[in-house]
């Protein structure tokens, strides 16, 4: 079972926002005494956020589909819905973000660092928020939005200032345990550390950390054994070290050849890179290390006697060490802590980002239309924030809502951009993208049905302020009741007259 991942497949959907209420409040002796539905709640975010805690991406390896919580929906009375919480994954230091196409969007380096992977769709609006002095009595109310949806790659690149690179079993993992507190598994036998190790160093007024590469051998750089598994977690150190085993017991292998298949391995792994900031330095050209280890071994030794000439002529540092009697380690932490500092001064001091404030020019288009075929036909597509937007939030089981959504398509300019466009009566329209699109045929002169009754979101009884006196009560009453009797005069008129003869008798009255 794994227990170590730092590269997961990740499907994030934020929280889809709560529908708006379509209510009217009631009150004894004042019906219909106004719009009171209330708006619906935000979804929330899914958010990563770099945890000191969490040093594996293991438990997205596991649950790849994480999504956050929607909001509540607006009720009556002007009770709003509740806001979905924010859904936030702790990742380790050091992830990288990318989109499924290998594009970065985002570098998490530093506890703490925040990065919003999926945003909570918006709320509907309530009626009452959607009434005005020309829609007093909205029948509808708008819904929520769907929670952004997307699927990312998260990377882990180890933040560690040095990198201990070398072959299977070349001590390692024992150098990081006499070194630091870190305690990985250490055994005599070849690929023993199948997870990099990362432990803390200090020495004097030095504090660095320092990691593992597991065991690399020739064709690492493509792919051959742990390869490019492990090689991504040395493109943040400051300095390499290659631990070389003086005591190997292989015959076709010596530390110099050891070096320079490492070397080449990690210099075509570099070329593979792509290009970074100024800022960083290039992985073959940053300060390097030679150890050999094992020293305290006979053969160790007379190996490292033997080939420390050979090595002097690459100019870089060579100690003697050995994890087991601890030989030379407190000479290389203190050098490690040296070349540290060195590289962490040579970096530029950080420079916060400019604010870049980029208004909306007053004649940038919000909407645009394009020709298009589908179904066998030419159609014509709208494309735009807010049109898509409103299709989302509109409710087409409510003619009202249809309604409104045609009025604020006209007042956008949307039936303009058709006629321009060459749309004409019966012309297929489209509004939003791809297959989830809103399909229907253009009609510029059709009304929803709820326009028979008057202007959308307006109620006559509403409109009726007066209030009539006491005497116009009365003669109302009079003129009800002449009104009654005269037709009870006209009845009677008609009964003595015979028009209501039985049918079943003969005209004398007889059956």
């Amino acid at each position: 079972m794994a227990t170590f991942v730092d590269r997961v497949r990740l499907q994030v959907v934020g929280g889809s926002g709560g529908h708006g209420a379509a209510s009217i409040r009631r009150e004894k002796f004042k019906p219909l005494a106004g719009p009171d539905g209330a708006d619906g709640g935000r979804g929330g975010d899914v958010i990563l956020e770099v945890d000191a805690s969490t040093t594996t991406l293991l438990e997205y390896h596991h649950k790849p589909h994480q999504r956050a919580t929607g909001g509540g929906f607006g009720k009556g009375d002007l009770r709003h819905g509740a806001n979905g919480e924010d859904l936030v994954l702790p990742v380790p230091d050091g992830t990288v973000v990318t989109e499924a196409d290998g594009t970065v969007i985002a570098d998490l380096v530093g506890i703490g660092t925040r990065y919003v992977a999926a945003r909570g769709g918006n709320g509907g609006l309530g009626n009452a928020a959607l009434a005005s002095k020309q829609r007093k009595a909205p029948g509808f109310a708008l819904l929520g939005e769907p929670g952004q949806e997307r699927t990312l790659v998260l990377e882990l690149k180890t933040v560690a200032d040095v990198a201990l690179v070398g072959y299977p079993s070349a001590g390692k993992s024992s150098l990081i345990a006499a070194m630091s507190a870190a305690r990985p598994k250490i055994a005599d036998y070849p690929f023993t550390t199948l997870v990099p190790n990362l432990g803390v160093v200090e020495a004097g007024e030095h504090r660095y950390t320092i990691a593992d590469v597991p065991g690399l051998i020739p064709g690492a750089s493509q792919g051959k054994g742990l390869g490019l598994d492990f090689l991504r977690h040395i493109e943040r150190c400051h300095v390499l070290v290659h631990v070389l085993d003086a005591a190997a017991l292989e015959s076709d292998r010596d530390p110099v050849s050891d070096l320079e298949i490492i070397e080449s391995e990690l210099a075509a792994y570099a070329a593979s890179l792509d290009e970074e900031a100024e800022t960083r330095v290039p992985l073959m050209e940053r300060p390097a290390v030679v150890v050999l280890n094992k020293t305290d071994l006979p053969d160790g030794a007379d190996m490292a006697d033997l080939v420390r000439e050979r090595l002097g002529e690459r100019k870089m540092p060579i100690l003697d060490v050995s994890a087991v009697s601890r030989k030379g380690l407190r000479e290389l932490s203190f050098l490690l802590g040296e070349l540290v500092e060195q590289a962490r001064a040579a970096l530029p001091a950080p420079e916060p980002a400019p604010v870049v404030l980029t208004p909306r020019g007053a004649d940038r288009a919000s909407f645009e239309v394009v020709t298009e075929q589908y179904d066998g036909g030419t159609a014509f597509r709208v494309r735009g924030d807010k049109p898509e937007r409103w299709v989302r939030q509109t409710d087409f089981t409510n003619d009202e809502a249809v309604g409104f959504l045609a009025d604020r398509l006209a007042k956008l300019g949307v039936e303009d951009g058709l006629f321009s466009a060459g749309a004409v009566a019966g012309s297929t329209v489209l509004i939003g993208p791809g297959d989830d699109a809103v399909v229907f045929d253009w009609e510029p002169t059709m009304v929803g049905g709820a326009e028979m009754l008057g202007r959308r979101g307006t109620d006559d009884r509403l409109e009726d302020h007066h209030r009539p006196t006491r005497e116009q009560k009365r003669e109302e009453q009079k003129a009800r009741t002449a009104a009654r009797m005269g037709r009870l005069a006209a009845m009677e008129a008609e009964r003595r007259s015979g028009h209501w003869a039985d049918p079943s008798s003969d005209g004398d009255g007889q059956r």
